[in-house]
């Protein structure tokens, strides 16, 4: 018979626990695995750059400035692009949330017009699309080249979310809209009042999906906007990753001759700048996850359980 080690309260077998300690050391190693490329990032990004051009920071930062952020923080259109792109995370957020979470609320109505024909037309887009030339020449004939809405209208309706939204209302009781009905509320107030405060964990994951999709979007930049001061931080600094050679030059350049060996230290490098330039890149999204964490493993696994 197998015997059983009482643990506090608990009882556990020998199997049990040996199976709990590799299960814990291998997610640790996971952990472990994900964590340490943006550790990685930014304990070079923080030590001194001579050091970390020559690859010897590896575990622990050494002579610890901020002068790279600093210095890439003062680069020319770089608060211009930061607000252009916290103004399309905010505004194009917000439209995709509410398009996604009323179309997909109305995709559930049986005495919506030619319900499946609209919801068939908008699943074929999801594999099907007229291609780069067609896009650029409709935005353009729609005169939203060169605006900021190029990055807030087009992707307004998402075909993957509205059907997200679709298949959560699905898994809620008929009833609730029935009891509502028949209070007299039409459809608007069903999903304001019943619908919206049961799908915000849905509409927390798609909030989530959508904001880091447009804070991570450079590529529409690329192809619609050719005025600087439309450009988003994304694009911004991908053309300063480009240029990390040219702009170590030039901020070297603004140096003094003779420099201590401590402001050598503090010179940047195009390592240095390249490893700044992502760390800048990916910290809002790292704060955005934990927020919206708790929402966002229910969201997704309630609105998948149906095709």
């Amino acid at each position: 018979m197998e015997k059983n080690i009482r643990v506090g309260s608990n009882r556990y077998t020998v199997v049990d626990i040996l199976f709990n300690v590799f299960n814990y050391i291998g997610f640790i190693i996971f952990t472990l695995l994900c964590v340490y490329p943006f550790y990685y990032l930014i304990i070079n990004t923080i030590s001194a750059n001579n050091l970390s051009a020559n690859g010897l920071i590896n575990f622990f930062p050494k002579n610890i400035h901020f002068e790279n952020y600093v210095e890439i923080l003062k680069l020319d259109g770089l608060a211009r692009a930061a607000w252009v792109s916290i103004g399309r995370t905010v505004i194009g957020t917000t439209l995709t949330v509410i398009a996604s979470g009323f179309l997909g609320f109305m995709f559930t109505q049986e005495k919506m017009w030619r319900r499946k024909f609209w919801y068939r037309f908008m699943v074929i887009t999801m594999y099907f699309n007229a291609g780069l030339i067609p896009m650029f020449l409709t935005m353009r004939n729609l005169q939203l080249t060169n605006t900021f809405w190029v990055y807030v209208i087009p992707t307004v309706v998402q075909p993957f979310y509205i059907i997200l939204v679709k298949t959560f209302v699905e898994s809620t009781p008929k009833s609730l809209q029935e009891a509502a009905e028949i209070d007299g509320a039409g459809i608007l107030t069903i999903y304001a009042r019943v619908i919206f405060p049961l799908t915000k964990p849905i509409l927390a994951t798609i909030a989530i999906f959508s904001a880091v999709g447009q804070w991570n979007a450079f590529y529409d930049t690329l192809i619609y906007v050719t005025d600087q001061k439309l450009y988003s931080l994304q694009y911004q600094l991908y053309t300063f990753l480009n240029q990390a050679n040219s702009l170590a030059m030039l901020i070297k350049s603004n140096g003094t001759i003779g420099q201590s060996m401590e402001a050598l230290a503090k010179q940047q490098t195009p390592t240095s700048i390249r490893m700044t330039i992502s760390v800048i890149v990916v910290l809002p999204i790292l704060f955005i996850y934990p927020i919206f964490q708790r929402y966002f493993v229910k969201g997704i696994m309630i609105g998948s359980v149906k095709g």
